[in-house]
């Protein structure tokens, strides 16, 4: 794989976060906002292009101003902006976030990044990527859901490892029990899985021990499964649970947790790309996710590699 056009390919929903610039309870009493680039997707895309990874974003904005605005800030950061469409009657997707001390309030408008469809995604992009991923986010929705599902099961026969980032709510996904259907469909393809202890409360509907959590993804035909389990660590069962190893966490300042998760995945792909084992893939993620949550805002343009298996 290594000699593979890609490092990753990269699909789903980049839109425009519109985030309050003051503390407030919520929306109702947010009156000024400001607006980022946002999707995980290509916030993904983007780190592991500053860690000197070549990847591609395909994505879907509106032909619109806020969509050439997304379109030019994921290029700046190295990422191939070349299968990005324009949707002709779909304006670009916003989302509007409160600022809070506590879980931020938001609103997600769906407009063009659901519209993503299969000839977006070529067999030949497939075959020139080393990993093919997405997020529940980008699933939640038709026409990306089937686009997005069919092309993993074509990625897996062009031999990209599949990847998700299984992070399910039920404010953008109301249907738990056909989320995880398409979940599990695109397990099927033997992804690589990676969830937060939230995320898996919220696919599950109720709180499961880490190794049943670990247990159902593997049933549902994942090869690895990473559990982020915050400032405790992590837990990568890999081999189709026959290898299992815990790392553990460490004590940081928080100055900004923002896209931690998007930093952690970038590293662990990255290590695994570069031949490493389970567990310095973890602890090369945490390596990179320590660096993003003690720096406020995104992660510098670029990131020396070396960060990554620094002990």
């Amino acid at each position: 794989m290594t000699n593979r056009k890609y490092a990753l390919v990269s699909v789903g929903e980049l839109l425009a976060d519109l985030i309050g610039t003051e503390f407030t309870q919520n929306l109702s009493d947010t009156e000024i906002f400001k607006r980022y680039q946002g999707g995980s997707p290509a916030n993904l895309a983007a780190n592991m292009a500053r860690l000197g990874n070549s990847t591609a974003l395909v994505a879907c904005v509106g032909n619109d101003n806020i969509g050439a605005y997304l379109v030019a800030k994921v290029a700046e950061t190295g990422v191939d902006t070349n299968y990005i469409a324009r949707d002709t009657f779909a304006p670009t997707s916003i989302v509007l976030v409160s600022r809070t001390k506590g879980t931020p309030d938001f609103i997600a408008y769906r407009t063009a990044d659901r519209m993503i469809r299969p000839e977006y995604i070529s067999d030949d992009l497939l075959q020139n990527a080393s990993f093919f991923h997405t997020t529940c986010f980008a699933l939640s929705q038709e026409p990306a859901q089937s686009a997005i599902v069919g092309a993993a099961g074509r990625a897996q026969a062009a031999g990209c490892i599949v990847s998700l980032d299984a992070n399910y709510a039920p404010s953008i996904w109301p249907d738990r029990l056909q989320a995880q259907q398409v979940i599990r469909n695109y397990c099927q393809t033997g992804a690589f899985i990676k969830l937060s202890e939230d995320d898996a409360e919220r696919i599950f509907g109720q709180i499961l021990s880490n190794d049943a959590v670990i247990a159902q993804f593997h049933a549902m035909g994942a090869q690895l499964v990473c559990l982020t389990l915050g400032g405790k660590g992590s837990i990568v069962s890999s081999n189709y649970g026959k290898d299992y190893v815990e790392i553990a966490g460490r004590s940081i300042e928080v100055k900004d947790a923002t896209g931690a998760g998007d930093s952690y995945w970038a590293g662990f792909l990255t290590a695994w790309l570069d031949g490493r084992s389970p567990a310095e893939c973890a602890q090369a993620g945490a390596n990179i996710a320590t660096l993003k949550i003690s720096t406020v805002g995104p992660l510098p343009a670029t990131v020396d590699r070396a960060i990554l298996y620094n002990s």
